[in-house]
């Protein structure tokens, strides 16, 4: 053996306990997916999220983000989570509430007022007492994200009132209130996956679709439909929900700086999606929508706010719609 073989031997020897078990060998990964494109807010504020998860347990946590649906639709990734074969899964209310209906109070038809009413909810003991509505299903809710107003588009006409929605297949999300709302309102409504909808918007196998307008134009959906009427006939949060068996699994400091880090960040998301509204209502007139910005939306609430909460109240009692329409802003 050479010198120089002997001495690269030796330091070989010295630093492979260092290579085989780095300082960050220990760090713990989370897997975190969300079904919205690049563009929106939710995938903005999932990536601050990682960065400062990582930043306040010194590395000890960190976490990789999936969006665009990337690691499946909105219920594959719900179905994951709760499995434990995913860490975070962050998507609309509605894609909850088939395993936990009471959930579905937040998504009834002209209930909410504005976004001051929202954060009055869901910062609020309503909003504590829904988290624990997941639970019992493998999911601990870290924090209720911004989807916002729903507003309805279609390829066919504008929508002023009612009567202009009979006859037009509108995918809604699998949400009974949602279903209910369009059904009433005389349209058929197309339950369909997220991810699924640009698709079938573009090759007709849907009329229209219903979503914020964030959403609207973050998907692109202007390539695809000419009508924008601006509903606003229900608010839709997103539940920022983790493995239940996975929170518990952290250590409880890593657990407070997860929690702290989603307490921060969730109303700077919120702020985010609230300031693209106008921004993003502007983008999809330039881009050729065609839009109803006062549609007669007494007509539309006289239609439906009452019969879909009487579904409601019959199976859950009124305490919670009351409580949630009597919330101060």
């Amino acid at each position: 053996m050479t010198e120089i073989t002997r001495r690269a031997a030796i330091a070989a020897a010295l630093t492979t306990p260092f290579i085989a078990r780095p300082l960050h060998a220990q760090a713990i990964r989370l897997r975190f997916a969300h079904p919205h494109p690049a563009s929106d807010s939710w995938e903005t504020a999932a990536r601050l999220f990682a960065e400062q998860v990582k930043e306040r347990t010194g590395g000890a946590v960190t976490v990789q983000i999936f969006g665009n649906g990337v690691l499946g639709s909105d219920q594959t990734i719900i179905a994951s989570a709760r499995s434990g074969a995913l860490d975070i899964a962050l998507t609309g209310n509605p894609f909850f509430t088939g395993m936990a209906p009471r959930l579905n109070a937040l998504d009834l038809p002209f209930l909410f007022r504005d976004r001051r009413h929202v954060t009055a909810v869901l910062d609020g003991a309503i909003g504590d007492g829904l988290r624990g509505e997941l639970e019992p299903h493998g999911l601990h809710v870290l924090g209720f994200w911004d989807i916002g107003f729903r507003n309805v588009t279609n390829s066919r006409r504008p929508v002023q009132g009612p009567a202009d929605l009979r006859g037009l297949k509108i995918r809604t999300t699998p949400n009974p209130a949602h279903i209910k709302t369009f059904q009433l309102l005389g349209a058929n409504p197309a339950p369909l996956p997220f991810t699924e909808l640009f698709t079938a918007l573009e090759t007709g196998a849907v009329d229209g679709q219903e979503n914020p307008t964030t959403l609207i134009r973050n998907a692109r959906f202007w390539e695809v439909q000419k009508h924008l009427s601006l509903t606003r006939h229900a608010y839709t949060t997103g539940i920022l929900a983790m493995s239940k068996r996975r929170f518990e699994a952290l250590p409880a400091a890593q657990q407070e700086a997860v929690m702290a880090v989603a307490n921060s960040i969730t109303p700077q998301q919120r702020a985010m999606n609230e300031a693209a509204d106008a921004q993003a209502l502007a983008e999809l007139k330039e881009r050729g929508m065609a839009v109803v910005e006062a549609p007669d939306r007494d007509a539309m609430a006289a239609m439906v706010a009452e019969p879909v909460r009487r579904d409601f109240v019959e199976r859950f009692g009124s305490e919670l719609p009351d409580a949630i329409g009597n919330a101060a802003a």
